[in-house]
């Protein structure tokens, strides 16, 4: 234990390290502090008391946040394993009093808001920037000293160095001041950062906890015991004058702040989420703090062999007798006392795996990292939304999951539909909770699946969305209001309508629906009004399941398709080919969405459309094909105009690239229809026989690059029936053939010797 004075007892850290709780707790009760301070924001000091209580369930964070700002927070994620944690925990239940000690959120959130305003670059290339002298290990030494430690020692990284180091060690006597000795060397190899701001804040905190410190020692605290990072420990050992630090905290910026507790998962809490105080391995971690830190191999691949069976992966006794035998050996080998997360990974892979990677993502993703989600006390502080969000979710049986779940709803049923009604006002809050992952096609569709995942972000995400209402409802409409006046371009409106209708919000959807019909008569972009329809047509399908009332919105549907039939002409000239692609599928979009609409007369108009750009010189060949086969599908005119528009815009007298685009716009859903729509077979068939060689072998690259665009099934498909008629034409052919080179001269020329054969007389004839 390293001992700043007789009253001040220092504890340097790992942050969410289970050997280092561990030590820390038999610390704290040799110590018998009265006072205990840690490393945390002290705004959060009224909060600690919940951590207490039994409903409080880590992994949990605590959130700071500028009420004016909420974009502009700070989280504090403790897992059960975390010396802070346990910390917090050992004072509630003596009764000693805890506070934290780190710089106050007030002051660090303000200097952020003030280093963005001034330097608009990263805090990581501000550094560099300022500090371009400093040696190739400096940036490891400071980001990463546990690591570089590790490499020093000859381990892969810090996380296998700690393990073997700390977090198996059973004996925990004088291993804070181990501690405090690598700090202290590692920072002497550091040059000061002056200049920087992360070098900036680094000193304001640590001159933060000083002063605390000081405070509490002014109280008459004789036994103060101090919890930090292990980082910070060098920079407490020694104490500066008061006035120096005074000096150095005076003047700073504030912002107002508040706090509250929220649900964590071990993934947020991982290394590989982005969290700079992460661990690799949390599941593993909280493996070894409730075994004391003991591993033992057996029961570990106990749990992997269950894992692995629930997902029907084969995994016999034998060979988990093999993985407890070869990962003891290799710990052996590597003159370790006991296998270590690294030797049982590596006994998993060459096992269990068989040469297949799956097996051991599985038991990183499960058993390594985890899916545990907290869950807090009952009187944390929280928003009028977090909590109607949260009497939503026990009304309608939602669970709020880190695991992505999948979620069927029928919406005939009345539970069902006000589910989907909710995730829809939940997303409209810019939560993405839930997704969409399948909705049967056609009207009056009730089925519809979803897939929720919940996490941990999404609560700062509430309290962004807390000031445009108290509940889900009232504020999802606020918003949705608020959204509609930002919109750029009709199609995010007409989405956010479609949203609306599904969320069951009439009053906030006739307001985006006044937008809508504003922007929409002002615009003249076709485009535009073309992407914003299909959206708005959907709500065909709905109308009935959900009981809606659609009739506002056709009528804007309605407006629009008129104004795209008329302009839709003008709108396909002079194009170049990127424009030309868009522009042909907006066209199928739009077809589709016209087709589902259903109205007699809308299909007259926008057939005529099409028709008219079939026809067209002055359009783009490819938006030309599309359109020739859309009239094609909807059997639309004589039988014979598809063929002649193809014959036209394949012919010799058409550039190679103008024909090329034709076709693919023609041929352009994979080519399945074509291997099952007679008509369109035999139409493309016709026009490929009428041709002659030389325009064949012209032809021939157009056709193959289009049809190398097909995915293979459909490719052997078309083969196959191409085969199929060849076996069936040999006599057809022959026939023809005869018909085709018959002399009518010669023939005539044989009827009166015939006659005279057959006994037929001139009259009879």
């Amino acid at each position: 234990m390293q001992t700043a004075t007789e009253h001040i007892h220092l504890f340097g850290i790992r942050h969410h390290g289970p050997g280092c709780a561990r030590s820390l707790v038999g610390a704290l009760e040799a110590l018998q502090p009265d006072c205990v301070l840690i490393e945390g924001p002290p705004e959060a000091d009224t909060l600690v008391a919940l951590a207490g209580a039994e409903d409080m369930e880590p992994p949990v964070a605590l959130l700071l946040y500028a009420p004016d700002e909420p974009q502009r927070a700070a989280f504090y994620p403790f897992a059960e394993f975390s010396p802070e944690w346990q910390a917090m925990r050992y004072a509630l239940q003596t009764g000693v009093p805890v506070r934290f000690m780190d710089l106050p959120q007030t002051h660090a959130l303000a200097l952020e808001k003030e280093y963005e305003a001034a330097e608009p670059v990263s805090v990581e290339t501000a550094e560099e920037t300022a500090t371009p002298d400093k040696s190739d290990h400096d940036p490891a030494l400071r980001h990463d000293p546990i690591g570089w430690l590790g490499q020093a020692a000859g381990y892969g990284g810090g996380e296998e160095w700690w393990e073997h180091t700390v977090e198996q060690r059973q004996d925990s006597a004088e291993l804070f001041t181990a501690i405090a000795e690598a700090m202290a060397a590692v920072r002497a190899e550091i040059p000061s950062l002056t200049d920087s701001f992360r070098a900036r804040r680094e000193a304001l905190r640590e001159a933060f906890m000083r002063k605390t410190i000081r405070a509490a020692r002014k109280e008459g605290r004789e036994r103060i015991a101090v919890v930090c990072g292990a980082w910070h420990v060098p920079a407490l050992a020694t104490m500066p004058g008061v006035g120096a630090d005074n000096e150095l905290l005076k003047g700073l910026p504030k912002l107002k702040v508040e706090a509250t507790w929220i649900p964590w998962t071990y993934d947020r809490l991982a290394a590989a989420s982005g969290y700079g105080a992460g661990v690799e391995s949390p599941a593993w971690y909280e493996h070894l703090w409730r075994r004391g830190g003991r591993v033992d191999p057996a029961a570990w691949f106990a749990r992997v062999a269950r894992l692995l069976r629930e997902a029907d992966i084969d995994c016999s006794s034998a060979h988990l007798i093999e993985c407890v035998r070869l990962a003891e050996t290799l710990a052996a080998v590597r003159d370790r006392p006991g296998p270590g997360l690294t030797d049982l990974l590596e006994a998993a892979g060459t096992v269990l795996t068989t040469g297949e990677d799956a097996p051991l993502r599985l038991i990183r993703r499960e058993l390594i990292i985890g899916r545990r989600l907290g869950t807090v006390a009952a009187g944390t502080p929280t928003v009028p939304l977090q909590r109607d969000l949260e009497r939503r979710c026990k009304t309608l049986r939602l669970t709020l999951s880190p695991t992505r779940e999948p979620l069927e709803l029928d919406l005939r049923k009345e539970n069902d539909l006000a589910r989907s009604q909710f995730l829809y006002r939940v997303r409209l809050l810019r939560i993405p909770w839930g997704e969409v992952t399948q909705a049967r096609s056609g009207k009056g569709t009730f089925r519809e699946t979803w897939a929720l995942q919940w996490q941990p972000e999404f609560a700062l995400a509430v309290i962004e969305a807390a000031p445009y209402g108290n509940t889900v409802a009232e504020a999802a409409a606020a918003l949705a209001r608020r959204t509609a006046v930002e919109a750029h371009d009709l199609p995010a409106l007409t989405e956010l309508v479609s949203q609306l209708l599904l969320a069951d919000l009439p009053a906030a959807l006739a307001d985006v629906m006044q937008e809508l019909e504003n922007r929409a008569a002002l615009t003249g972009d076709i485009p535009q009004l073309m992407a914003a329809i299909p959206p708005l047509a959907q709500v065909s399908r709905y109308g009935d399941v959900r009981q809606t009332d659609a009739a506002q919105v056709l009528q804007v549907v309605d407006s629009l398709i008129v104004r795209v039939c008329i302009g839709l002409g003008v709108a396909c000239r002079a194009l170049d080919d990127e424009a030309a692609a868009g522009m042909a599928e907006r066209i199928s979009r739009l077809h589709t969405a016209i087709k589902l609409v259903d109205q007699p007369e809308h299909r007259d108009d926008w057939l005529t459309a099409l028709r008219q750009i079939a026809d067209a010189d002055s359009v783009h060949h490819q938006v030309q094909g599309r359109a020739a086969r859309l009239l094609f599908d909807e059997r639309h005119g004589d039988a014979g105009d598809t063929a002649d528009r193809m014959s036209r815009a394949l012919s010799r007298a058409v550039a190679p690239e103008a024909a090329a685009a034709w076709l693919d716009g023609f041929l352009s859903d994979g080519g399945m229809i074509l291997a099952h729509d007679d008509a369109l077979f035999r139409l493309l068939d016709q026009w490929v026989i009428g041709l002659s060689p030389d325009h064949f072998i012209q032809a021939l690259p157009l056709v193959r690059r289009t049809f190398s665009t097909f995915p293979w099934p459909a490719r052997r498909q078309i083969g196959e029936r191409v085969q199929r008629d060849a076996d069936r034409e040999p006599a057809l052919r022959t026939a023809d053939a005869m018909d085709d080179h018959w002399n009518l001269a010669r023939a005539e020329a044989l009827i009166p010797t015939l006659s005279l054969i057959l006994g037929i007389g001139a009259e009879t004839q």
